[in-house]
Order: structure tokens, then sequence, then C-alpha cells
């Protein structure tokens, strides 16, 4: 288990991250997913709470290129759970769990962005509720060695354990090109404080490339959920 903060710290470019995981005192689902960016089209956006979900929207409209890979809900709700994705595969998961298929029978449709030659990953993640406790899923989506022609499909699965969280992130680092995230979700160590996680997380992403950051505690005992959300673009 490492520490998040000196993992973020030594990335410049992680891209979007999402992690999943157990506070440490074992009483809340933890979710956090963040957003990078080197374009001008990817640093104008900021995240928009709309009730229980929440979405990715223009910080000026006017400067939007391309609104098809960097408009979309990150994270949806759904009955028995919470979804958290860095594209529009979240309607996909979202529209298959609701026909009582699985997180896996909806990534099995979709693949990589096309956005060449980075073929940027999908990263995936959900929470579902389990026996008065829950479980989580992480997944991506890369294409194999570059090509776009065949791609890689990976899922893990969790029993939630306190204090431990995974991390799941697009890029290993930053480059040109990127290259795609390699290996196992990272271990990380999940506190008991919302306010003092979001904050070290926000601090410790790349001044220049950090966009967005969205922090979601759940209750276990009673449902109730904590969010926070932090914008570069105020």
């Amino acid at each position: 288990m490492i520490n998040l903060y000196d993992d973020l710290r030594g990335n410049t470019y992680p891209g979007r991250g999402i992690v999943l995981g157990k506070s440490a005192d074992g009483r809340n689902a933890v979710a956090a997913y963040f957003i990078m960016g080197r374009s001008v089209n990817s640093r104008n956006r900021v995240f928009v709470q709309e009730g229980e979900d929440m979405r990715t929207q223009a910080f000026d409209p006017a400067k939007l290129v391309d609104p098809s890979l960097v408009i979309y809900f990150p994270v949806r709700m759904f009955d028995g759970g919470m979804i958290v994705t860095n594209g529009d595969q979240t309607d996909t998961i979202h529209e298959f769990i609701a026909q009582g298929k699985t997180f896996e029978d909806a990534l099995r449709t979709r693949t990589f962005e096309p956005d060449p030659p980075l073929y940027t990953p999908r990263v995936s993640g959900i929470v579902e509720k389990k026996d008065g406790d829950f479980t989580y899923k992480l997944s991506i989506l890369k294409s194999t060695d570059g090509d776009p022609d065949f791609a890689q499909r990976q899922f893990f699965e969790y029993d939630p354990k306190p204090g431990l969280g995974h991390f799941i992130h697009t890029y290993k680092c930053d480059g040109d090109p990127v290259p795609s995230f390699e290996g196992e979700p990272v271990p990380v160590e999940i506190p008991n404080d919302i306010d003092e996680f979001t904050k070290s997380v926000w601090e410790s992403l790349n001044e220049d490339n950090k966009v967005s950051l969205f922090v979601r505690f759940i209750d276990l005992e009673n449902g109730g959920m904590e969010t926070r959300i932090v914008n570069k673009n105020q």
C-alpha cells in the first residue's frame, strides 16, 4: 500500500484517475475521480453536480472544440450503487445494469477512445452494495501496444478493507505520445475525513495540468452521501 499523495506528486500527467476503497474506520465507501489536461479543449472544463450524479461542462462554451470525448457523465448512481468512469461508457454501464446485466457485460461492448496516436484507455469503476457492506470493481480498456486493431479488457474485483483503496489512471506518465497505464490498480491508503482527502489529492495533482476533482463518501449504515467538487476554473 502506497501513499496516494506521494504517487501523484511524482507524476506530472497520470491523465484521468479513479480511486475506490473504504475509509480507515470502515464506515464509508469512498470514491474519487480527477481529470487533467494538456490541450485547451481538455482544460476548458468543470465538474457540475446534477442531483446525485455528476457531469462535465465547458467552462467557456466559446472555446469548446469537440465535445465528444470531454463532455460526459463521469458519475451516475443506480439502485444499489455508483458508477464512475472517464467517458460516456458511464451511460453504457448504467443501461446494462438497468437491464439486469453486469459491469463486465457493458464494457465488453466498448473499447479505448478513438484519439490516435494516444488511444486513451477507458477506465471505469463500480461500487455495489452487498450484505450491509459493498464490493467494488475497476476496469481498463486499452489498445494492445498502441495497435488500434486490438483491445485489452482488464477487470479487477475487490472485497473492501478498511483504510485500503485502489487507484487506476489512463496514462502511465507524461510523454509524447503519453504511454497507457500498465499493471494492476495501485493499492493506496484511504483516510476517514473527506475534506482532508479532497484537499490532499487536489494539492498533490500537478498544478499546470489538473482540471477538476470529485470525491464522495457513502455512509454504509444509512446510505447518506457527502460530496466534494473542486474545479481549477471557478
